[in-house]
Formats: C-alpha cells, structure tokens, sequence
C-alpha cells in the first residue's frame, strides 16, 4: 500500500510538473539546478525511485536536460531548468534541496603577487623525521583529488617498482583525443572528466589532461613519487616527493578555465566513493562570507556521504585571511587545512650605493651585475608631468603614472599598500617606461616570494624601504642592483601563518573550532605541466616542477599524510585518522617559541586550529576522539533538520532517532570533536561539555589532564586522571568553564592528556555574548 500511494504521488506530482513546465516555457533558461535527494538506498521511501522517474521525465521533456546523475554515495541529479522548475521540484516528496549550480575556485593565491613561489614538497625543509614515506605499507592507499586534471608524463607519477593496483579499486581511465588509458598506471590508477553530460545526456567532451598545473601540483604534493635533481630552474634543487609517495592517486577533473562546478564536484564525490578511495583530497571551495548552509554546499554535502562510507576528506580553508570568520569548508566531517610558511626563504638582495645590502625576497633570475651601478629611483620622484597624476599615484608606481625619462635605465621603488592595482601592472608600467628593474614594497609578499622570471626585481618590506628611500634622498645620485635569487635554508621563525590563509571563528557555527590543522602552503615546489611555457623563463625550456602558494598546497600535504596514517593502521575510521592528526600537531616554531602570524602575534586557534600537522606522531596518537555518525546527525539537528530530513539524508539513521527538544547550534559544543568551542558564555555562568576518549594504543594506560587557560577563565576537568584497560577501551570526562569577568576578546587555551609516552592535545575557544 506504501508503494501505491509514493506511486500516485508521483504521479500527481509529474503532472503538476507537467502543467507548471508548459506554464514557464517561454521563460528564459537560467542553466543547471543541483537536485539534492539524500542518501543512496532505495529502501528508504521511495527516494531513488522518485529520483528515476523524474529523471525520465525531464529526459523526455528536453534531450539534454539532465547535466549529471548521483547514485553511489547519495541520490540526486543536475539538471537545465527554470527558475519556477526548480522551484516546483523543491517541493515535491524525497527532495532535500534544489540549488543553482555554484562555481567554485580553486584556493591557490592568485593574485600576481605571490602566483607560484617555491619549495620542497616534503614538511618542513627536510624529510619527515620518523617516517619512511617511500614505504610500501602506503600502496594499498588510494588519494583522490579533485581538481584541474593531471599530466600523467611527470616523473612524479611513475609507477615503477610499484606493486599491482588494489583488487577493490573500481575506477576508470577516461580516455579522450589528448589521454589515452594507457597514461594510467599503478601509480595514476584512475582518471575521469565532467565536460558536458553523463550517461543520461550527450557524451561528455575534454579531458583530463591538465591544463592549468593546479591539479598536477597538488596531487604530486599529496602522493608524488621521490623525484632527485627536482628544482625551480635550480633554485631549492634536491629530492621532490609526495606526502606519502608509495599511495596511489585518481584524478577526478572537476575544474576548467571557468572554475570548479558544484554538480561536476558532487559527481565526482558519487563516482569517487563507488570506485573505492580512501581518502579525498579537495584544493578549492567558496570564498569567504559564501559559504552555503549544508543543503546547498556541494563539498558538504558530497563530504557527508563519503565520510558515512569511511573516506576522509580534507579540504583547504581558503585564501581570504587574514581577515575573521574567512575561514571555508568547515562541516565537522571536514578536515580543513590552514597554510604556514616553511624554513627556506627565496632570498633577492639589493645593493646599495657603499655596499650597503637589504635582503629582499621574491623569485628572480635578473643579470645585473653585482656591482650597485644602476641608477636608482623611488617612484615618486619619477611622477608623470602629466595632469591629474597623483604623488601616491606615481609612489605606487600604477598605471599612466610615471615619466619616461626619469624612469629609463633606472631600477624604480614601488609601493604596493594601496592595493588598487596588482602588482603585475606596477611592473609593467616600470618596463613600459623603460625601467631596468623593480623593487615592490610590500610586507606580505615578502613572505610568499613572488616570481619575476628574467626580469632584475625584489620585494622588500616596508622597515627595509624606509631604508632605501633614506638612501635615495639623501644621496646625489643614488645607485643599486638586484641580484639574482639565492635559496636560503633553516630560515626562522618557521612555520609562521600565511598572510593569505583564512581564519576562524567559522562564520555560521561559532561552537565548531575552524579550521582544524595547517601544513605548509607556501612557496611549495611540485611537479608541473611539461609544455606550460607560460610558466617558463625566457630562454630556458618549461618547468618541470613550479611553484605556488595557497591553502591549495598545504591541503595535499594534510591528504598524504592521512593516507599514510591510513595506511599503517587500515581499520581507523576516518574521524580517528583526523583526531590523530589533530592531537599530535605541534604548536611551536624551530625558535621553540609559540607559532606566529605574519605580523608576529602569537598564533590562536583561529589560525593554525590544532597547530601544525605532525606526520611521523600522527602514526601513535595514544588516544583519539572518535566523532560518530551520532554526532554528525545532532549537528544536522542543532543547524535546523528535522527528522524527516535527517532520515532523508543518512542511511545511519536509528529507528529510535530524534532531535532533541532544544537542539540548537549551543549543542554543537557536545559533538566528541578534537578541539571544543563555547560561546555565548555569560560572566559567572558555568558551561560543561563532555568528551569521550578512545585508546589505541597499549592496553593499560594511565593519562592524566593538564590545562592552560588564560586569566579570567576557570576550566575544570573531571575526573583529572584516566585509566584506559583491556576492559575500559573508551572513557569519557568533563569539562567546565566559567567566565569570572567579561572579556574583551575570546579565550583560547587547551587540555592535554599525558602520560609517559603520549601527549594528547585540544585547543579550546571560548566566547562571550559580546
């Protein structure tokens, strides 16, 4: 009797349809609805047979209608419909959300300041203390990436010495004019694009060859095998490898020159859990203030579904820092990357008339002599005579501001804090005018080593700038030169924050700490297209390997350690792989000191999450906190699901299940998370939350609490002191915090769980209801 009525439900259902189509027919086409129906099982109310048959009848309607089809991981499907289809199927029986198609970006830094810098792939400097990453214990691990595609000649995806793929990988190798299946191998297992349409449509067109470089980079980063002798046009030279070398990767090309589409990411998501990967890697999202609720985020909800069937999926945070609440991809079955610098600095000094030299940065391969002979200038003093040109037009060295015959045959001083125009045009307007080289003040792009190819050009910050600018005016005839870029190791204070990477709170769910971890995310080299000679420098053939900067590359190097974490221990679940990551980070720089921002304050939470990603302790955690599907349901109640659509959405949904009365987004601060997040806190009010610890380690155990909190904040642990047996595996306790006096900022501090052997660490934040 069910079936008949969800039948003739349907059935009236396809009829209004039917009516309100013919209704909209002249209506413009506003392009492709993501129709989002839960999970996959065709059990459950009739979902995936409602899913069919509407199917069929758009199919019907129009040839090309249905863009893409999701039926492994979650059902659904995208579709070419009007405003008022969509808003009609939005109501219609089994259906969670319909949602126009977003693009999303790839969080690479962009901005032609820091577009492509340098360094080694592996963490840090050197490679990773405590572990073999060429071990073969990772080459039953299968990295899938989504991203712009790969270019499967580099040496880094080379399969030799590797053992056959694994039985239960169930992927393909899309072939198309440019990518024969044979580029597939046992180290590139599988290969798939999303141009056009699926099986339900035209067949696709393109190719997952890489165009861009992004998605080559970072799958190198993630899963590249050793490469020796790798360098940037020999700049950082030595051995290049993947976070774990010996894993296999499946290149999911779901970004084009336009951007990376939602349905083709929720594709991907569907194909990658049917293939059989274990962990997903995903260098791109929304940018900050866009982040969707979960019904309309297809990394979210794509990510949900991968997680219920035991794939990690780490995402980057985003390059929106260094401002609050930037901070993207923050579900809780996320695991979202920030980015820090690393200990190697690309070093571009300038000399000064007497010898006097300032240590530069940026990426530059100038022939200037060593001698400081080149006439020197600072850019407003080489102010156009022009009309209506400004001095901090001309300071700032923008466009149509400069006179060329002040400019030519001199190295010009450019400042680059008004943030008008990119530095591209500043450089070009200096070349333009007949300018022989280029010195950019700016303190961020210090950081990050900008490229400048052939061309004689630093970057200096604003303290070495005043230096300069004292030189030149004081001086009758003030000279200089850039010298060519050196590669200077054991650089410190490393790791420090990346300027660009985005920060928390999270913007809609201030009780969830965000992001989570960082890794190194600047000045990353990796392997690269062959024949981009866009990328090359002139005179010389293309790079193999090339250098960007993002929470795109620090993504990857999170990705291959949870695959080799994966590896070694094959029964964690993909929660326990992320609290062992989380737990074990390190939250001091190679000075022994806090990690910092670039601006130097100590680093919080909201920058680096846990810290920085520690490979070889993340192997032995000790303990770990195991996030169930029970919390990712309440965390679906407290942000406004109710139970129907909860049911909708998961297969692990209990019979018995419900949302509690009073759920709401203060019910977040209960999941069994790595870190913990209060707010809302009132002066002298106590709030306590519980946590549950899982041992994996030696059967008898003793830990014992420790805490820091900051003045005005009382945290209270009970019991202090854990003993994990045979017997007593999981073991929760309880925290209390309890705000003395109003605080002018939020409070971060964190609890530690120790013994002999391990150090088990959660930050904490807490917030008032400023």
């Amino acid at each position: 009797m069910k079936d008949i009525a969800l039948f003739l439900c349907f059935y009236l259902f396809l009829v209004s349809f039917l009516r309100e189509s013919n209704a909209v027919s002249q209506e413009k086409n506003n392009g492709v609805y993501i129709v989002y129906m839960g999970a996959a099982d065709a059990s459950k109310d009739g979902t995936k047979n409602h899913q069919a048959e509407l199917m069929s009848f758009l199919i019907k309607r129009k040839k090309d209608a249905v863009v893409h089809s999701y039926n492994n991981g979650f059902t659904g499907f995208a579709a070419r419909l009007s405003e008022a289809e969509a808003k009609s199927i939005a109501q219609r029986p089994g259906v969670i959300s319909v949602f126009p198609d977003p693009i999303l970006q790839l969080h690479t830094t962009r901005s032609w300041d820091f577009l492509q810098y340098q360094t080694d792939v592996e963490i840090r400097s050197g490679p990773i203390s405590g572990s073999d990453y060429s071990s073969p214990k990772g080459t039953d691990t299968i990295i899938g990436i989504l991203d712009t595609g790969i270019w499967p000649e580099s040496e880094s995806f080379s399969d030799n010495e590797m053992s056959e793929v694994p039985s239960r990988w169930k992927g393909t190798c899309m072939e198309s004019q440019d990518f024969s299946s044979s580029k597939c191998n046992k180290k590139l297992v599988g290969a798939r694009f999303y141009d056009g349409s699926d099986d339900n449509g035209p067949k696709p067109s393109g190719s997952v060859r890489d165009q861009n470089g992004h998605g080559t980079h970072v799958a190198s980063t993630a899963a590249g095998n050793p490469v020796k002798g790798a360098s940037y046009y020999g700049l950082a030279s030595g051995t290049a490898k993947g976070g774990s070398p010996g894993s296999r990767i499946a290149m999911y090309r779901v970004c084009t020159s336009d951007g990376c589409r939602g349905s083709a990411i929720m594709k991907a998501f569907d194909d990658a859990i049917a293939d059989g990967v274990d962990v997903l890697s995903l260098s791109l999202g929304s940018s900050s203030g866009l982040e969707p609720e979960f019904s309309s985020d297809p990394i979210a909800i794509g990510a949900f579904h991968a997680v219920e069937k035991g794939i990690l999926v780490v995402c980057s945070a985003g390059n929106d820092g260094p401002d609050a609440r930037s901070v993207v991809n923050v579900a809780p079955w996320i695991l979202t990357v920030a980015a820090t610098t690393l200990d190697r600095d690309f070093e571009t000094d300038i000399v000064l008339g007497g010898n006097k030299l300032i240590k530069g940065g940026g990426i530059s391969f100038g022939n200037l002599t060593k001698s400081p002979v080149y006439p020197l200038i600072s850019g407003d003093l080489a102010k156009s005579g022009d009309n209506g040109v400004s001095e901090k037009n001309a300071r700032s060295c923008n466009p149509d501001s400069l006179d060329e015959k002040k400019v030519k045959g001199k190295i010009v001083l450019c400042d680059n804090r008004d943030g008008e125009y990119p530095a591209s045009m500043k450089l070009s307007e200096v070349r333009s005018k007949g300018g022989i080289g280029f010195i950019l003040v700016d303190d961020n792009a210090r950081t990050v080593a900008p490229k400048f190819k052939s061309f004689p050009a630093a970057v200096v910050t604003e303290k070495d700038s005043n230096e300069i600018l004292s030189y030149i005016n004081s001086t009758k005839n003030p000279v200089a030169s850039v010298l060519p870029t050196v590669s200077i190791t054991k650089y410190k204070p490393a790791p420090v924050v990346a300027y660009f990477s985005s920060r928390g709170p999270s913007y809609n769910t201030p009780n969830l700490l965000k992001p989570d971890i960082t890794a190194p995310g600047v000045a990353i080299l990796a392997a690269w297209p062959g024949n981009d000679t866009k990328e090359a420098v002139v005179g010389q053939e293309p790079p193999l390997f090339n250098i960007i900067s993002g929470t795109s590359m620090s993504c990857p190097h999170v990705s291959g350690i949870a695959a080799f974490v994966k590896a070694q221990n094959p029964s964690w679940s993909p929660s326990t792989i992320k609290s062992a990551i989380m737990t074990t980070a390190i939250q001091t720089n190679n000075l022994k000191a806090p990690i910092t921002t670039n601006s130097g304050s100590a680093a919080t939470p909201y920058d680096i999450g846990s810290g920085e990603a520690s490979p070889s302790s993340a192997l032995n955690p000790g303990l770990v906190y195991e996030t169930t599907a029970a919390d990712y349901l309440q965390f679906l109640c407290s942000i406004g699901y109710d139970k129907s659509k909860i049911k909708l959405i998961s297969n692990t949904v209990p019979n018995d299940f419900s949302c509690p009365t009073n759920s709401s987004s203060e019910s977040v601060s209960q999941m069994n998370y790595p870190s913990i997040g209060v707010s809302n806190i009132k002066e002298n009010e106590t709030k306590k939350v519980t946590r549950t610890l899982t041992n994996v380690a030696e059967e008898e155990a003793t830990y014992t609490a420790s805490i820091k909190a900051p003045a005005g904040l009382e945290v209270q642990v009970i019991p202090n002191k854990l003993v994990f047996t045979s017997n007593s595996k999981k073991l929760s306790y309880e925290v209390s915090f309890k705000v003395s006096s109003k605080p002018k900022e939020d409070l971060f501090g964190s609890i530690t769980w120790t013994n002999s052997k391990y150090n088990v660490q959660s930050p904490y934040v807490v917030t008032t209801d400023l």
